[in-house]
């Protein structure tokens, strides 16, 4: 099924610090073959780019998954196989045609995976090795935030070199994990772009605006929010967004179980934190956008008589914005329906932001 060789540089750390190790995952055959051909030089090329740490590489035969296949599954898969090999980084390199739900894979990274896709056929067949060695070494750059200030990329390359201290309990162990790794987590939150989440989720958003409407013009959602006071509204607001958040990171199995080993126990937390922060900070988005919405359409589309006669008494500015807010709550919780309707692969492409690489694909 597999074959694992550490390269020499692996062996090599004269500051005496742990190395950042890159799994290069290729498929038996050709893509097994070229990836031999990268493995002499390739810790030399990436070090030339991404200074201050040692790189070491290691080389791993799997297939990984079998077609028919999605991107997210790959890199699903090739995150397992990063973590069982005691990795920081992977590069699957794949002889499978893959695509997103909108177009075709041919070099992709996820920051926050931690994993790069390199399509084999998409090389072509001439100057294969040149271009595969070029372009790997831009797809780690790119996984360790290669666009940032290079001041950023050092801080970043010794934090996944580093190790958290495990003695203190798991609160203790998930504090050093935060507090060590704040611009690595705010660089993977950054890379997700999670204020376009609601965006990616059209079912989710339809929804939600569908839900929103009926919630504006329902005589009986006008009583409910004035019998509401701020605290009650409050907690339908926090309910909501719970809600949405539970639903996506649930339904989709976006969160992941920690293995036994120190250091991949330290990547799946990072991972999990910036999955959850990725949802919460897109749900709020979609929750404040959506109040905006419910807010214009409370004040400018709903005859202040009809509210009158449906609330006993002619409704005030304050009235019309609780109005607004229930009606936000309830839209989110629209949401979280459509959201339960999106297909896992949906879910995964929304959540995280698979980067293209532009030069490849021109």
């Amino acid at each position: 099924m597999s074959g694992v060789r550490p390269s020499e540089s692996e062996q090599r750390d004269e500051a005496g610090s742990s190395p950042v190790v890159l799994c290069l995952v290729a498929a038996p055959g050709a893509a097994t073959d070229l990836m031999r051909r990268l493995e002499p030089d390739l810790a030399d090329l990436i070090a030339s780019r991404l200074r201050g740490v040692e790189w070491a590489v290691r080389c791993v035969s799997d297939r990984l998954v079998e077609w028919p296949a999605d991107l997210s599954q790959l890199v699903a898969a090739a995150r397992r196989r990063m973590l069982d090999e005691n990795g920081h980084l992977v590069v699957s390199i794949t002889d499978l045609p893959l695509q997103t739900a909108r177009r075709p894979v041919v070099a992709h990274a996820s920051m926050t995976h931690g994993v790069a896709v390199l399509s084999l056929p998409a090389l072509g067949a001439v100057d294969v090795v040149h271009r595969a060695r070029e372009t790997t070494v831009r797809l780690v750059a790119a996984l360790v935030g290669g666009d940032s200030e290079p001041a950023s990329v050092d801080r970043r390359l010794r934090e996944l070199g580093d190790r958290v201290d495990e003695h203190g309990g798991a609160f203790g162990f998930v504090t050093g994990v935060v507090t060590g790794n704040v611009r690595l987590l705010l660089g993977m939150l950054r890379a997700n772009r999670p204020w376009r989440l609601a965006i990616r989720l059209s079912r989710a958003l339809v929804a939600a605006l569908t839900a929103g409407v009926f919630a504006l013009v329902t005589s009986d959602i006008w009583r409910l929010s004035q019998d509401a006071d701020p605290a009650r509204l409050g907690l339908l607001t926090a309910g909501s967004v719970v809600a949405v958040t539970l639903t996506i990171v649930i339904g989709a199995g976006l969160w992941e179980r920690a293995p036994e080993q120190p250091r991949a126990r330290e990547q799946v937390v990072l991972f999990n934190i910036v999955t959850l922060a990725t949802v919460v900070i897109g749900v709020l988005a979609l929750y404040l956008a959506l109040l905006a919405l419910t807010l214009a359409g409370a004040f400018l589309l709903l005859p202040e008589a009809t509210l009158a006669d449906a609330l006993g008494y002619r409704p005030g500015v304050g009235a019309v914005a609780e109005l607004a807010w229930a009606a936000t709550s309830i839209a989110t919780v629209g949401g979280a329906l459509g959201a339960g309707l999106e297909t896992d692969e949906a879910v995964r492409e929304a959540a995280y932001g698979y980067q293209p690489d532009e030069q490849l694909q021109r």
